[in-house]
């Protein structure tokens, strides 16, 4: 008997030393952080994440993560928070566990539910050592705005009890932190943390259910979501972007733009100015490749009616002549051809070339026009453009106040007709739907 304990002893005392050991070997390995560099890396956290662009309100000289961004969704306006660390009306007085709840769980210290459109659902995902990092910087590294919002959230009902949240939580929140898999690169690793947590793709790209759930078998494959649409970013050759580089992916996060395919605007334009053009190439790369090994996955596909192609020609050639728009709205014209030439083929050609350097993009098969939706090219017409990163500016005035609900369906028939192939039209009920965010 004296001999066991003395062996269980001698085996306690070994394992003790080898789990001091291997502490001692661990947190040797790991390097010391300082505390501004504990910033920095939250910082680029919170730029990959995104932060900004929802917690900051659209108006000049808005005052960072301050709030007041009102998110339009089907069942109303969502509107996001101060999470500056004042503690009077932000997150100050949060500890980093309430913190962590509130960005891996959606729950805030007092018990408060959000709604998924603060993207919890994709944030759950992000490792300890990353919302220790963002935690320090929200509150040492962003100045605390002391001002009450200017907005509230208002939802239709049942949307507006907040209660029910816990059952949508228990139904699609998976709280799993992000695990590597062995099998894979550690560039796809990275990548995929940063499509499917930290950057929240599937947030937007994701169709929803309609509880409002993202459907995982249907995954980055496209989704129409407050008034714009995603598209497919799934490596799909057809209606994805199977057809572009891995290079061609870096480029378009960080400048919004590839020639002869695709133009950012709307909320993909922000994300771009705000979090992609900001991020290391590294990270940009592990994000292309990643995307590349996902499945395809077919998405809608706009109906065509014919295959030709128009010549392209000297932007130059196309300015003499140009009518004035002004005028034609006062006639109220809805002729799509007229308008299209008095509004925009200064700028994108009459055949829809654009001009040679494509700071002006052709509309020949550009990833908007030919959209399986019309929307984006609504918004874009509506609303305009304004997109600025390092080296590059682009800006295309709105004509919202200039035409019509009426004017710019026709415009955008006329468009996605002959530089899309597109068999489809709308009208001018359709547009202020889509204008309204409901659509």
């Amino acid at each position: 008997m004296k001999n066991n304990l003395t062996l269980c002893n001698r085996l306690l005392i070994s394992l003790f030393t080898l789990g001091v050991s291997s502490s001692l070997l661990f947190a040797q390995s790991q390097p010391e952080i300082s505390e501004a560099e504990l910033i920095e890396k939250g910082q680029y956290i919170s730029i990959a994440a995104d932060c900004v662009a929802c917690h900051t309100a659209p108006t000049e000289n808005a005052k960072p993560f301050a709030g007041d961004y009102v998110i339009e969704v089907p069942m109303g306006k969502i509107v996001a928070p101060n999470i500056t660390p004042s503690k009077e009306y932000g997150i100050g007085n949060w500890s980093e566990t309430e913190f962590a709840d509130a960005v891996r769980k959606g729950i805030t210290p007092d018990g408060t539910r959000l709604y998924p459109a603060m993207p919890y659902t994709a944030y759950h995902g992000i490792t300890d050592e990353d919302i220790h990092a963002l935690y320090t910087y929200f509150m040492k590294g962003v100045v605390a705005v002391d001002e009450p919002a200017k907005e509230q959230t208002e939802l239709s009902f049942p949307f507006e009890y907040r209660s029910l949240m816990a059952i949508w939580n228990g139904m699609f929140l998976d709280e799993k932190t992000f695990t590597p898999d062995p099998n894979q690169s550690a560039q796809i690793n990275r990548g995929e943390y940063l499509i499917d947590n930290l950057a929240h793709c599937g947030t937007c790209h994701t169709p929803r259910n309609l509880l409002y759930s993202e459907e995982e078998s249907k995954a980055l494959s496209g989704s129409n979501l407050g008034g714009w649409y995603a598209p497919n970013i799934t490596p799909d050759p057809e209606t994805g972007i199977g057809n572009w580089s891995k290079e061609e992916i870096v480029q378009f996060l960080k400048t919004g733009h590839i020639e002869n395919k695709a133009s950012s605007a709307g909320e993909m334009a922000t994300a771009v100015v705000e979090s992609f053009s900001k991020m290391t190439d590294e990270d940009l790369m592990a994000i292309a490749t990643a995307l590349k090994s996902m499945n395809a996955i077919h998405g809608a596909v706009p109906k065509a009616i014919y295959t030709k192609r128009f010549p392209v020609t000297e932007i130059n050639s196309i300015y003499a002549g140009q009518g004035d728009y002004q005028t034609l709205i006062e006639h109220n014209t809805t002729d799509g051809a007229l308008l299209y030439l008095n509004v925009c083929a200064a700028c994108h050609g009459i055949q829809g070339e654009g001009a040679q350097d494509q700071y002006f993009p052709s509309l020949i098969l550009n990833s908007t026009v030919k959209s399986p939706l019309p929307n984006n090219l609504v918004q874009v017409i509506a609303e305009g453009l304004h997109r600025a990163v390092p080296g590059d500016e682009v800006f295309m005035p709105g004509f919202k106040s200039e035409l019509t609900a009426g004017q710019i369906a026709a415009i955008t028939n006329y468009v996605r007709t002959h530089f899309g192939n597109i068999n489809e039209s709308i009208s001018a009920k359709d547009v202020e739907k889509i204008l309204s965010g409901k659509e």
